[in-house]
Formats: C-alpha cells, structure tokens, sequence
C-alpha cells in the first residue's frame, strides 16, 4: 500500500484524504498546529505536525511515503511566508527529496494565492521534474469546483504508474 503525504492538511486536505484513503491508500496529513492532530485522526488520516516554511519537519515524514502532495494554493498568512511556501523553501523541500524514498511529488498550482505565487512554484517543480527526473503532477482544478478531491486524488495516483 503506497502512503501519501498531504503537506497543508485544512479541510480540503482532509476531504483529499479520504478521497485516497478510499482508492487504497495510507495518508498522512501535516498541520502546524498540534491542535488540529485529532480532526486529521478523526477522518482517518494520520496526523503530525509540519511547517512548509521549515522544509526539514517536512522531510522527517518522507521515510515511508511514495508521494507528496504540496496542498498549499489556498494557503494564507504573512505574504513572505506565502512567497517562501511557494519559493526558496519548495525550492529547498524538492532539492532535498531525491535523497528519499518519494517516488512523485503533486503541487496544487490553483487556489487563492497570488498567481505569480502559484506560477512560480509550478516553474520550480517543473524545474525539478527536469533536473532529478521526480515524477510531478499539478493540481489545476479550482478547489471550489465540485469533485475537486476526486480529479486531485487521480492526479496524485498516476505518480506512480509514471
């Protein structure tokens, strides 16, 4: 059974989740607050605790995860650390995981942050998918858009038959 890793585990993650965990899947959602573990739990995911912003506390969960699924087009905050998330430290996160077992690595490139934001990111995955052959996906389905879990759950597990 592959594992995947929804890094930016909100609602819509946890509804990605269970769209993977139905299809066969192990998932783990992150959340940079402790507090929201048990909500993960209760939808049947499991949960730690990660900061985008921190690449390293994203890759202390690779060990046993065949994708990661940056799920942070709609994320919000301080407009540096939107730029960072989206930047320097995918940048870093993506540099990082060919030392792992990840196998594909899904980028959500819609979603409410700024498009160059979202644009700059997909040019750094692709970047990356070039560089050290990772298998990538993106996620271009507008998350308000219904069966947006579903569409994001079947690009998330043609990673591994690529």
């Amino acid at each position: 059974m592959a594992r995947a890793l929804i890094v930016g585990c909100g609602c819509r993650g946890l509804e990605l989740g269970r769209e993977l965990i139905a299809d066969g899947w192990l998932v783990r959602g992150t959340t940079r607050d402790p507090a929201r573990l048990e909500a993960i739990a209760g939808a049947g995911l499991e949960g730690a605790v990660a900061d985008p912003e921190r690449p390293g506390t994203v890759l202390e969960l690779c060990g046993d995860v065949a994708v990661v699924v940056w799920l942070l087009g709609s994320a919000t905050g301080d407009e540096d650390v939107l730029d960072a998330i989206h930047g320097q430290r995918l940048e870093r996160l993506l540099e990082k995981l060919v030392d792992t077992p990840v196998r594909g690595f899904a980028y959500e490139a819609a979603g409410t942050v700024p498009a160059e934001l979202s644009s700059g990111g997909r040019q750094i995955v692709e970047r990356a998918a070039a560089t050290w052959r990772i298998p990538v996906a993106f996620i271009d389905v507008p998350p308000d858009r219904e069966g947006w879990a579903r569409d994001a759950a079947v690009e998330v597990a043609a990673l591994l038959a690529a």
